[in-house]
């Protein structure tokens, strides 16, 4: 049985893989770049775990369909999915296209939502299949110049919440709300914009794994990693909405990220 890895070559997702072929657990692992793929696998063959892979744009349906026929002809079952993967262009909407709205839109919400779907008739529903996604504590809130973002991370929260109690004794549904990763250079300076708040919930990827991780083992509804994080999620439900709203967007509207052409889940 597989564990099948999105955004497999991003900071996230290669925590993710570093952890479990650590296990030696078998890997299917899948990213954009087949190259990327390639070199994540050479990095992982001193652990001596199974690494597949298949490169694959999540935001494409043929692809998607492409990686499940592929993962089939090689006989493999899944018993964990890890959606790591994800686009996340801050910007102000009227910046949009259509294009990067699709994009956005299909690489975290569709896309998430059509790998549960093709996971799930490939696993055993016997309670010990394992669904993890992440999502954000960027979706505990509406936030403007980050709205695209949080409004999918939010839709995904909520679908899971949902097939949750469908699969209730049949597999695990967890998702995790991580607030800032240092990934790459740009999440960092954005992280160092945000000021304090920025600085002290922000978590290294190897740790928002590990935890995430032990909260789908337990079956956690939702899990959102790191004190500071819960701490200012429940004190940003108290504040008035445009209090919020204010304090968001003074905060996000001093930096821009556009990966429309090279998407983070890489």
């Amino acid at each position: 049985m597989y564990t099948l890895v999105t955004g497999a070559t991003g900071g996230l997702g290669r925590a993710f893989a570093h952890i479990l072929a650590s296990r030696g657990e078998a890997l299917f692992l899948t990213g954009r770049s087949e190259e990327k793929l390639a070199a994540l696998k050479e990095e992982l063959a001193p652990f001596g775990a199974e690494i597949l892979y298949c490169p694959c744009n999540l935001e494409e349906e043929g692809e998607r369909a492409a990686l499940f026929d592929r993962a089939d002809r090689a006989g493999v079952r899944f018993s964990r999915l890890v959606y790591a993967a994800g686009a996340d262009t801050q910007m102000a909407f009227e910046k949009y296209d259509e294009a990067r709205i699709v994009f956005q839109t299909r690489a975290n919400f569709e896309g998430a939502v059509s790998f549960c779907r093709a996971f799930l008739s490939r696993t055993p529903l016997d309670g010990t299949s394992e669904l993890l996604f992440i999502g954000s504590v960027s979706g505990c809130s509406p936030m403007p110049y980050f709205a695209l973002y949080s409004a999918t991370k939010k839709a995904l929260e909520q679908f899971l919440s949902g097939i949750r109690y469908e699969l209730k004794g049949k597999a695990k549904v967890t998702c995790v709300l991580p607030g800032g990763m240092p990934t790459r250079p740009d999440i960092a300076e954005n992280i160092r914009t945000h000021g304090f708040f920025g600085r002290i919930s922000a978590l290294p990827p190897e740790k928002v794994a590990a935890i995430s991780l032990k909260g789908v083992r337990k079956n956690k509804k939702r899990v959102l990693p790191g004190f500071w994080n819960r701490t200012i999620a429940f004190f940003s439900a108290l504040t008035p909405p445009p209090i919020r709203n204010r304090i968001i967007a003074r905060m996000w509207g001093r930096t821009e990220k556009d990966h429309f052409s090279d998407s983070p889940q890489s």
